[in-house]
Parts: C-alpha cells; sequence; structure tokens
C-alpha cells in the first residue's frame, strides 16, 4: 500500500495580512445577514457581492494578470475562500467560474477562449455552471451520452444533464459529453465543450426543487444544439483526463468541512454552560475533526501551490469532509430537545432545520462516497 502525504502551506505576513484584510470587508458587507442566510452560503446568489469581490482583486487570484488576474498564490486564494465560506457570504455567483471553470480553461483552453471569458470571470460578473452529471449515470462520468456530432463547422449536441446547480443563472457551462464511441466505451471518446447559455439554440433548462423548497439545480436539455466547432476545450477525446483534473479544484477546498459551520456555531451557542459530558464530548470531536479537515485541505492546497496533481488527496478531503458535515445536525439533534423548524425565530432550530435539508446531497456533489472512495483505493495501490 502507498503512502500519502499532505504538505504544510506556511503562513506568512502577507497571507496574514489578507485574511484581516477580508475578515474587514466581510464584516462590513454581511453585517446585517442572518444565521439563516448565512447556511446558505453555497447558494447564496448574490450578483453585487460577487462583483466586489473581483474589485478587491479576490476572484481569479492566481491567474496570470493578461486574463484579469492577479498572479497570486494558491494559499492566499484558499485564505480568501476560507474566510467566505466562515462568514457564510453568498458566493454562488462566482463560485463554480472561479474555482474550477476559469482553472480549465486556463490549463486547457485556447487564447480566445481565455481572453473572452476569464477576465469577466475575475471581474465577478461571468457565471459557470458544470455539465457533468446525467439521468441514470450519477457520479459515473465515463457512462455519459450526451453526444456532440462534428456537422461542418459545428457540433451538433443532444443530450441531457441533471443536477446541474445555478444553470438557470450561468452565461456558460462547460459540457462533458462523448465525441465518438459509445457509453460502453467508458473514459474513451469523451470531450468537453465551452457553451454559450446566453446564446445557443436549442438548450432547454428546467428548474429541479429541492427539499428546501428552493430552485438550485436543473435539468439541462440538448436538443440537435448548435456549438461552434473551436467550442472544443482542451484535446477531442481527451475529456476524462481533463474532468478528473477539474474535480482535483471541487473536491479539495474548505467548502468540503464549512458546509455546515453555521450549525456547529449555533450548536456551540446552544451549549453554552452545558456541563455534561456527552455535550463536552460532542463539540471536541466535532473541533478536532474540524481542525484536521482543514489541516488536510491546506495541504491540498499547497500541493496545487506546487504544481502537483493532488487528485487522491482531494478525493480524501471531499469525503471526509462529506461525513464530517453530515454529522452535525445527527449529533445536534441529540444534544439539544428542540423541533427542528424553519420558521422559527429561535436561530438553532431554524439552522437545524436548513442544514437537515441540505445535508443529503453533501455526500453526492462532487462525487459519491462509492466513486471517492474507489478513487481512494486505487491511489493506494490496493485496486
Amino acid at each position: 500500500m502507498s503512502a500519502l502525504a499532505f504538505p504544510a502551506p506556511v503562513e506568512t505576513y502577507a497571507t496574514l495580512k489578507l485574511r484581516a484584510e477580508v475578515r474587514a470587508f466581510l464584516a462590513e458587507q454581511l453585517g446585517a445577514r442572518t444565521p439563516m442566510q448565512r447556511a446558505d452560503s453555497w447558494s447564496g446568489f448574490d450578483r453585487a457581492f460577487s462583483r466586489a469581490l473581483g474589485a478587491r482583486g479576490w476572484l481569479g487570484m492566481t491567474w496570470p494578470k493578461r486574463y484579469g488576474g492577479h498572479e497570486r498564490s494558491a494559499f492566499e486564494r484558499y485564505v480568501v475562500v476560507e474566510e467566505t465560506l466562515a462568514a457564510g457570504a453568498p458566493v454562488a455567483a462566482h463560485w463554480i467560474a472561479d474555482r474550477q471553470s476559469g482553472p480549465t480553461l486556463l490549463k486547457y483552453g485556447t487564447e480566445a477562449q481565455r481572453a473572452a471569458v476569464l477576465p469577466g470571470v475575475a471581474r465577478g460578473e461571468t457565471v459557470f455552471c458544470i455539465g457533468m452529471s446525467e439521468p441514470g449515470s450519477g457520479s459515473d462520468l465515463a457512462a455519459t451520452r450526451t453526444r456532440a456530432v462534428r456537422d461542418g463547422d459545428h457540433w451538433r449536441v443532444t443530450g441531457t444533464k441533471l443536477w446541474t446547480t445555478g444553470a438557470h443563472e450561468a452565461d456558460y457551462m462547460i459540457l462533458f459529453c462523448r465525441t465518438s464511441g459509445t457509453a460502453a466505451d467508458r473514459q474513451a471518446g469523451t470531450s468537453q465543450l465551452l457553451v454559450d447559455l446566453r446564446n445557443t439554440q436549442g438548450v432547454t433548462i428546467r428548474p429541479i426543487i429541492d427539499l428546501d423548497g428552493k430552485h438550485h439545480f436543473n435539468e439541462v436539455h440538448f436538443e440537435d444544439a448548435i456549438i461552434p466547432i473551436d467550442a472544443l476545450i482542451g484535446t477531442e477525446g481527451e475529456g476524462w483526463a481533463q474532468v478528473m483534473s477539474e474535480l482535483a479544484f471541487e473536491r479539495s477546498g474548505p467548502e468540503r468541512f464549512l458546509s455546515s459551520i453555521q450549525l456547529l456555531i449555533d450548536l456551540i451557542g446552544a451549549l453554552q454552560g452545558a456541563e455534561d459530558d456527552a455535550s463536552l464530548l460532542a463539540v471536541g470531536r466535532l473541533t478536532s475533526h474540524l481542525v484536521v479537515l482543514r489541516r488536510l485541505s491546506r495541504g491540498v492546497a499547497a500541493m496545487l501551490e506546487a504544481g502537483d496533481n493532488p487528485t487522491v488527496h482531494a478525493a480524501i478531503v471531499k469525503d471526509l469532509g462529506a461525513v464530517f458535515e453530515q454529522s452535525i445536525p445527527e449529533i445536534a439533534r441529540t444534544l439539544v430537545d428542540i423541533v427542528p423548524d424553519a420558521a422559527s425565530t429561535r436561530s438553532f432550530a431554524a439552522v437545524l432545520q436548513k442544514t437537515m435539508w441540505n445535508a443529503p446531497s453533501w455526500s453526492l456533489r462532487g462525487g459519491t462516497r462509492e466513486i471517492l472512495r474507489g478513487i481512494i483505493a486505487r491511489g493506494l495501490g490496493l485496486r
């Protein structure tokens, strides 16, 4: 069995100064944000807030300046992401674009694609969604059936993407599709296309309402959609390798252990003065798990900074993070005798209900446990 090491990023004066600046900015921007709103950080869609982050130079932080970036370190970017999530900021308008779509275009996109799209992302103006999952395939991306066929100077695309977060708000999608062969060929014959959702005929976006009664998810249907031939990202047939690289960005950040942080904050508040062993043990255990997950996630940031491939490390962070996040509402229910109620005037009861509604999806996004543990097992030489 192979061993895995998570390197430690070094805090510098620059990162400490940046952290203080971000906290001051967030205190000013989010002072009136309620606990319920803070609990909805991932899904909070606020273009004005994203533009404000962009104006401060806190989006596209690691990118070259010629594309609107700021050429700062991966760890400096980590500091901004961690602070915004911990504060419950509404990040959905820039989240996907800054986290993975932009880096994918930087790594594999054409010069024309980068020049046309990346500056808008860095300004907090351009919204992306992810076109990966499909009906009947879940996290088994290799089973994709959405097909793009060359037809002169364009692609004709047919198929359906499911659980597409934010598609109804997005300007662009990076579409994972099949450009040759069949689903039986698995990874072979897959590619990625840059789809302009605002200007593409044959695309229908249908809402999927979640347990919380909110519209974040969508079904995106392509029916003989016409997409320019130069929308191809990277190399035709190399989509699998490209999407695996993209998922390393998606799976490793502090979002993998901060989704239920508001409930943990409220739980600690609800238990103030408690001296029973169950309460003390639970809070101590949750805190220790949080510290360990933060250490692992920061290690992935250090690997990205060094140019290493953190695919397996990112899968570990995502899998352990989902277990941690989903455990918090269950532990909270056993410690505080209160009825979860989103309409309650008590912050703890309302946030508990919201977190319980959202928690089931946290082990699906970015790959199910079964998929992730297969990746981890292969990385450790066990498969």
